[in-house]
């Protein structure tokens, strides 16, 4: 027997292995006192949670914002990324976003920070992963951009992923500061641009999207948040409190209209945000999450508005949606305030059956922890979970619930970088003085959150212009691992040390004919009479896409009792084997029926 064995699909087409608060108001805190807070927490163990091992990996992308002194307001708003098991081999490969140079006659002679790079563009890496007799798993990217077809060279933003035409092989739409582009994947390495021919080509300045089912139809629709008009050739001029020149925000422009384009079924979408979304009217959307909120079984899209109410849309069953936000608890804070919302995530925390909802916004505001009281009403208990104080130091984008040390309890990463001048950093001489430590909070059995970012390790005390982020099990251990985007930055990738310490399983939910099943909601059961609830989860974060497996930290149990999964057409199926260790693979039609 060789030393390593591939990961490849040697059963079938995927591969198994087993794994052994605070009420003080804003104003009176001073920067130093809320850093204190932020940092004085205890840390749990001595062990390193996280070890960056993107440079030592092949993962050597560096992105670039073309800044050149004018303050375009998409340099430093940007960028996400994807995971993405292009090739079907059961590892997850990563798609990068790229940035350009913005502003009519600018080259890359006039980047404040230069680039080695010829050409920027998005890039596609393979995941070469090898897991060695020992057990031990060793991870070797590629980048293979230049055989795929993919000729992303725009001034780029996000990315989401999804099987839209159902042939087995997931795609990538990629959303831009200008024309945003659907790359179809041929399946046999290379992907193609299909933009125009499925009818989904939108000019705005697109920013977080995702792709759902919301008609039950079996094809992926698509949602595109797009954010403001922003012109280069009008580019307004503001200042900071120091009188020195900076960034504008978003109230210094007019909000675009977000785009829901319907699925047809041949390979074509039709825009149907107008007669879908009941009184659309527009928001400055950076953040998209898709979940059935209100438990009625159709799937709904929360969007993340960027200093405006945010935007609930429930699902009416009918093909069309009404913003309930404002009845539900989600518009607004508790006090009533429109905050920054940049990124977003749904998911169950407290583990009890219904999904929640986290937000990040700008330095002076909290982070805000919708929790859902189970009637599709929603209350904002931030400070009572310990989130807000620790939050007001930081503009916070990407975020993410997981189970980084899988005692089957969600915990959370939030992801910072300052929008506008910090001016300690701009005194000191720095060219992009936005810089902010990342943050990482344990979820204490559903009753709060404990900061331990400290213990994180080295990866995490970096101060970067931290943007996306995306979620996955990238070696394929059982934990999950994190894929950070930076702005201006080299992108991180923080594989997990501690998971695999605790009982785990996990699910590929798939049709018949290959396609993975976002929306899809799958509950544990064990044999004490407890569930743990989690769904097929590509969106959320900020402009980024995730692992489309379901990922369950089990603690110290051994075995379950059965997994029930609710596809996103309604059908229910259960399984009464699903082995502890593993990535199950489960088709729907071949569970027991639960629906008649």
């Amino acid at each position: 027997m060789s030393q390593s064995s591939k990961v490849s699909n040697q059963v079938g087409r995927y591969s198994f292995f087993p794994v052994q608060p605070s009420t003080m108001n804003p104003r009176f805190l001073t920067l130093a006192g809320m850093l204190c807070l932020a940092f004085a927490l205890p840390a749990l163990s001595q062990e390193e949670i996280f070890t960056d091992i993107a440079e030592s990996s092949g993962l050597d992308f560096t992105h670039f914002n073309g800044m050149s002194g004018e303050y375009y307001f998409p340099e430093m708003t940007g960028q996400g990324g994807a995971l993405i098991d292009f090739d079907n081999d059961g590892d997850l490969d990563v798609f990068l976003i790229q940035g350009n140079m913005l502003g009519e006659g600018k080259t890359m002679k006039d980047a404040l920070f230069p680039t080695t790079v010829e050409q920027p563009r998005d890039r596609l890496y393979r995941n070469d992963l090898t897991v060695n007799t020992d057990g031990s798993r060793s991870l070797v990217f590629v980048d293979i951009t230049e055989s795929t077809g993919i000729m992303g060279t725009d001034y780029g933003m996000g990315v989401t992923v999804g099987d839209y035409d159902n042939d087995g092989y997931p795609d990538l739409y990629v959303t831009n500061y200008g024309p945003n582009r659907l790359w179809r994947n041929n399946g046999d390495g290379t992907f193609s641009d299909k933009t125009a021919e499925a009818g989904v080509a939108d000019t705005l300045w697109g920013t977080s999207a995702a792709f759902l089912d919301y008609d039950r139809d079996g094809h992926l629709d698509l949602y595109v948040a797009n954010y403001v008009e922003f012109d280069l050739d009008r580019n307004p001029a503001c200042y900071g409190n120091s009188s020195r020149r900076d960034y504008c925000g978003p109230a210094a422009y007019t909000s675009q209209g977000d785009r829901l384009f319907h699925n047809l079924g041949n390979g074509r979408f039709r825009d149907v945000t107008t007669t879908a979304l009941k009184n659309y009217k527009p928001g400055p959307g950076l953040g998209v999450s898709v979940a059935d909120l209100d438990g009625n079984g159709w799937v709904d899209l929360y969007i993340a508005n960027d200093g405006k109410p945010n935007q609930l849309w429930l699902n009416q069953g009918d093909g069309t949606f009404i913003d309930d936000a404002l009845f539900t608890g989600t518009a607004v804070n508790r006090a009533g305030r429109a905050e920054a919302s940049m990124g977003v995530d749904a998911a169950d925390f407290d583990n009890d059956g219904d999904p929640d909802l986290f937000m990040t916004h700008l330095m002076g505001e909290t982070n805000t922890l919708y929790v859902n009281m189970g009637d599709g009403l929603f209350e904002d208990k931030t400070i009572e979970y310990g989130l807000a104080s620790s939050s007001m130091p930081f503009t916070a984008f990407g975020t993410a619930w997981f189970d980084y040390d899988n005692d089957g309890w969600l915990d959370l990463l939030i992801l910072n970088g300052a929008v506008q001048v910090i001016e300690s950093l701009a005194a000191k001489g720095d060219k992009y003085p936005l810089e902010q430590p990342n943050q990482l909070f344990h979820n204490t059995k559903g009753n709060g959150f404990r900061q331990t970012t400290q213990e994180a390790g080295d990866a995490l005390k970096l101060s970067e212009v931290s943007r996306g982020a995306a979620f996955g099990d990238i070696d394929n251990d059982g934990d999950t691992d994190v894929v950070i985007f930076n702005n201006n930055g080299h992108v991180r990738l923080l594989q997990n040390n501690i998971g695999q310490d605790q009982q785990w399983l996990g699910l590929r939910l798939e049709s018949e004919t290959g396609q993975a099943q976002p929306g899809a909601r799958a509950a544990l059961k064990f044999h004490d009479g407890e569930t743990i609830w989690r769904r097929v989860r590509i969106d959320g974060s900020y402009c980024s896409a995730n692992d489309p497996r379901i990922l369950f930290g089990l603690g110290q149990r051994q075995t379950v009792s059965s997994v029930e999964i609710t596809w996103p057409d309604g059908k229910r199926e259960s399984w009464t084997t699903p082995k502890t260790g593993h990535y199950n693979l489960l088709i729907k039609g071949n569970g027991k029926g639960l629906n008649d």
